[in-house]
């Protein structure tokens, strides 16, 4: 078994009114809902209210991954490998759009939204972004999305790992439109988003 993903969109200013020990609780409630029939497999999707308990938060299935968080890291490494053979426009939006979505964890920003002290534990975040950042990585989409085509050659020569969880240019492209679909809708909310590893 691997490291899994579910993305959260949220009402940031909900979660810090939440007292800080019940957040994480709140938090994997909306992951993970205690609700009959939870047991069949997730919607692929958004799905919102994420659980009753939390009506302000909204949780997203990708379609593309079932919920592990390895093509995730696939595609950061085959943008890693990629970018240096994109276009200088093409490889600024990506850059700026990946960065916040499939950075390193010690990238993230700090949250402030767990007692650093580590009882009680604190969850790993997979994915930080506040709703301050969430507009600006739409933005890069805008401007990544119509020149993407323009990477389709490069990427397949240097970056596609046949077999692989993002085997060539297009399972790439299929992960970053999901991307862009949480970052869209999470900016007309003007939420913010987690990714915690479950």
């Amino acid at each position: 078994m691997g490291l899994d993903i579910t993305v959260l969109a949220l009402d940031w200013e909900r979660l810090e009114r939440t007292p800080v020990a019940d957040r994480q609780e709140l938090l994997y409630e909306a992951a993970c809902p205690d609700a009959p029939g939870r047991d069949a497999e997730p919607e692929a999707g958004w799905v919102f209210p994420a659980s009753p308990e939390v009506p302000w938060c909204g949780r997203y299935e990708f379609h593309s991954t079932s919920g592990s968080y390895k093509p995730h890291f696939w595609a950061g490494e085959g943008w890693d490998t990629a970018r240096r053979f994109a276009a200088p426009a093409l490889r600024d939006a990506l850059d700026g759009f990946l960065f916040h979505l499939i950075g390193e964890g010690d990238e993230l920003p700090a949250t402030g939204l767990f007692a650093s002290d580590p009882a009680p534990w604190r969850p790993e975040l997979l994915l930080v972004c506040p709703p301050a950042l969430v507009p600006a990585i739409a933005a890069h989409w805008g401007r990544a999305e119509p020149l993407l085509e323009g990477l389709r050659e490069e990427y397949d020569r240097h970056a596609a790992r046949p077999g692989g969880r993002i085997a060539d240019f297009d399972a790439f492209v299929v992960l970053l439109r999901e991307c862009a679909v949480v970052v869209e809708e999470t900016a007309r909310r003007g939420w913010g988003l987690l990714g915690l590893p479950v």
